[in-house]
């Protein structure tokens, strides 16, 4: 076999096309492990790449898909060998290395991680780059003191990806979860994953210009940013843990020290795409065992590769809920 499918953006003039294609083997690049590809999740940060964004994705033609679960069809490292179930996430996948969104995907071993025993690579991809980075903020969160008895923690864009696997990982672990989403119509579905409550955009998003406000929740996992990530600052209490892993309404933040002298507050960073392997490979342990959501299949639509165009659109408008996968082999 001398070509394989893939998803491919091309810039044609001032416009980007999506199309799938047959193309040859050395479109990919040349790295240690080829690897077959089974299940590739849909992520925002691939509809961006789809769409041409610079910030993502500097040249084209190219292949997204920063997600993908399969079996390794060729290595040369000693730490992975030909038919071994693999996992992908982040790192360069799907930027400016060629991603998931494709039959095959040519990555170095540093990328890859073995697919745990308990975990199917459906699910893999069903939980995929969301899961993993929920499942982070919420490792990062426990490491910091954060336990189901201090009280209530609140998601922020809780009907997205990363935010509805929060939910139910955060539910799995025990915690009364507060779902906050600006989508009324997905209340119902965010409490069948997990939610005990659901609230609006506008109530986690404080506008009286007050430093500190009632403690209204003991931490959040925030995908939001600007204001609402500045209301959960001043109204969580004490010594609670805010993990921020997301900006979809602001990349801004205007705050004061307050929350943080006076409660003790934690704000922790989430970098999900260059985690270093040994704790990527912790991560993906917690999400096959303590961490794994109930009912995966209940929060997935799957796909085939030649579905993924019409995605795209849907995905940047946010039109969408849950995990949407495609399934490649």
């Amino acid at each position: 076999m001398s070509t394989y499918k893939a998803l491919v953006i091309r810039e044609e003039g001032e416009k980007f096309s999506r199309r799938i294609e047959e193309v040859p083997f050395d479109f990919l690049p040349e790295n240690e492990v080829l690897i077959k590809v089974s299940y590739s999740g849909l992520n925002y940060k691939d509809a961006l790449s789809a769409s041409g964004h610079r910030g993502i994705t500097r040249k084209f033609p190219h292949t997204p898909g920063v997600d993908a679960s399969g079996i390794v069809e060729k290595s040369s490292s000693p730490d992975f060998s030909v038919g071994q179930e693999v996992i992908v996430t982040s790192f360069d996948l799907g930027m400016n290395t060629k991603g998931g969104f494709a039959e095959y995907i040519s990555v170095p071993s540093g990328w890859v991680v073995p697919l745990p025993e308990s975990l199917s690579l459906k699910d893999a991809m069903i939980m995929g780059t969301a899961a993993f980075t929920a499942a982070l903020a919420l490792h990062k969160m426990e490491m910091s003191g954060q336990n189901p008895e201090m009280g209530e923690l609140v998601v922020t864009g809780a009907s997205g990806g990363v935010g509805s696997m929060a939910v139910a990982i955060l539910a799995k672990r025990g915690y009364r979860v507060i779902a906050s989403s600006g989508k009324q119509e997905h209340y119902a579905w965010l409490k069948s994953v997990g939610a005990k409550r659901c609230i609006s955009r506008e109530e986690a998003s404080d506008e009286s210009g007050k430093p500190l406000l009632s403690a209204k929740w003991a931490g959040a996992i925030d995908t939001v940013g600007g204001n609402t990530l500045a209301t959960l600052i001043k109204s969580c209490g004490k010594e609670g843990s805010i993990a921020v892993c997301g900006l979809v309404g602001s990349h801004e933040l205007q705050t004061t020290v307050y929350p943080f002298i006076l409660n003790g507050v934690n704000i922790l960073g989430v970098d999900s795409a260059e985690t270093p392997i040994e704790l990527r490979k912790r991560i993906w342990h917690l999400l096959a065992t303590t961490y794994r959501p109930d009912g995966l299949s209940e929060m997935c639509k799957i796909v085939s590769l030649e579905d993924i165009p019409d995605y795209m659109e849907e995905i940047l408008g946010g039109e969408t809920s849950g995990r949407i996968v495609a399934q490649i082999g």
